[in-house]
């Protein structure tokens, strides 16, 4: 991941490949306006292995609410770039400063129905590091291991109707936590790069 680079335009989505999935009618409505969002996919070097670290958001929230996902959110105002976002939202929601995290790269931009073009951003967490999750946000977090996502018997496959039309769906799901959604195609785009 060490060649990949922040996007030159967080909003650019034309390289997601999930796009060709979603019937002309959704793309031409949720491929408008969207804001640029950041998350961290938060690699956890443990003793035995690799982890990736996912949270599952508040119940209470209005968007996504408890759904499993990774920390981070909207671009604001004062940040420099989807890192700053991304760093940030990681320290708001669960307690993790932006010095801990060694960055490896990038993923491309990806839309979500919710109205925003989200960059993944991968960093390396040092195991000793301490949670402190902010409740309105997050309602807890837990690490899966990397082999798991990476083993193609643990990634299933289905359809979801939305707004009336059939999409693809992809799941994993690791002890009793389903991940779907923009966060399990993060997920399925991070192990091509490392299965490559």
């Amino acid at each position: 991941m060490a060649a990949t680079r922040p996007p030159a335009d967080p909003l650019d989505v034309s390289r997601e490949a999930s796009l060709q999935h979603w019937p002309e009618v959704l793309r031409a409505r949720y491929l408008r306006n969207l804001q640029p969002a950041g998350v961290l996919i938060p690699v956890v070097e443990r003793r035995n292995g690799l982890g990736i670290l996912l949270t599952q958001r508040s119940a209470a929230l209005s968007q996504h609410a408890g759904q499993i996902s990774f920390p981070g959110g909207r671009m604001e105002k004062g940040d420099a770039d989807v890192l700053a976002t991304a760093l940030r939202e990681t320290h708001e929601e669960i307690g993790i400063p932006p010095d801990l995290v060694d960055i490896a790269g990038y993923l491309d931009p990806s839309p979500t129905i919710s109205g925003y073009a989200v960059t993944p951003v991968v960093g390396f967490v040092a195991e000793g590091f301490k949670l402190r999750i902010d409740p309105e946000e997050v309602d807890f977090a837990f690490e899966v291991p990397l082999d798991f996502l990476l083993e193609a018997k643990n990634l299933r496959h289905s359809e979801r109707v939305f707004e009336g039309h059939r999409i693809p769906v992809s799941e994993f799901v690791y002890d009793e936590h389903r991940i779907w959604g923009a966060t399990a195609s993060f997920l399925i785009a991070f192990a091509k790069i490392i299965n490559n």
